[in-house]
């Protein structure tokens, strides 16, 4: 934890994207703060559910999803951070052989979301996800990206309004599961 101390401020820099009379909001992080690593590290506990622990966020991968390339949003409720999206444009990912089957690649135009997760107990409860979930799309629309895609368990992406799936990964990431590729239009 020494070096992330050195590298981070105590408090998360955010922009507040979207907010409500009831302690609920959605801000694109703009710096992680060492205030809120802990809530995330265990936040992604979660994954470890669907995943192994190579999904984990730790003291030594966090800034490979909070840094200058990456889009994150928190969702925050009562001052505590309960769920986050990540987005970054897919041209990050020209090294990776599973963007090489998404014809977008290197039109910037496709937001790939690389994690979303809410807290276990705020899933389902309260429209929390669905409205972190909205804002992010909405955001990337504003932003003029026109796409936004990703990897989800198979049969999941048929819920995603204008979606299309573009690959299945009979195994992502020792999942021991199907994902699909899909790409959603804004």
């Amino acid at each position: 934890m020494q070096q992330l101390t050195l590298n981070i401020t105590e408090e998360s820099e955010v922009k507040t994207i979207a907010s409500s009379a009831f302690n609920f909001k959605v801000e694109l992080v703009l710096q992680i703060g060492s205030k809120d690593l802990e809530e995330v590290f265990n936040i992604s506990k979660d994954l470890a559910d669907s995943f192994d622990n190579n999904f984990l966020l730790n003291e030594k991968n966090i800034h490979k999803y909070f840094n200058k390339k990456t889009l994150p949003f928190f969702a925050r409720y009562k001052g505590k951070v309960i769920g986050y999206i990540i987005g970054i444009p897919i041209e990050n990912f020209k090294s990776e052989a599973w963007a090489r089957y998404d014809t977008n690649l290197g039109k910037n135009n496709t937001l790939y979301t690389y994690a979303y997760i809410m807290k276990k107990k705020y899933r389902k409860v309260g429209g929390y996800s669905k409205t972190l979930k909205r804002i992010y799309i909405n955001w990337a629309k504003k932003q003029n990206y026109k796409f936004v895609s990703g990897h989800v368990k198979q049969g999941l992406s048929k819920k995603f309004k204008k979606s299309e799936i573009i690959k299945i990964f009979n195994d992502w990431y020792h999942s021991n599961s199907p994902f699909e590729y899909y790409r959603r239009t804004l």
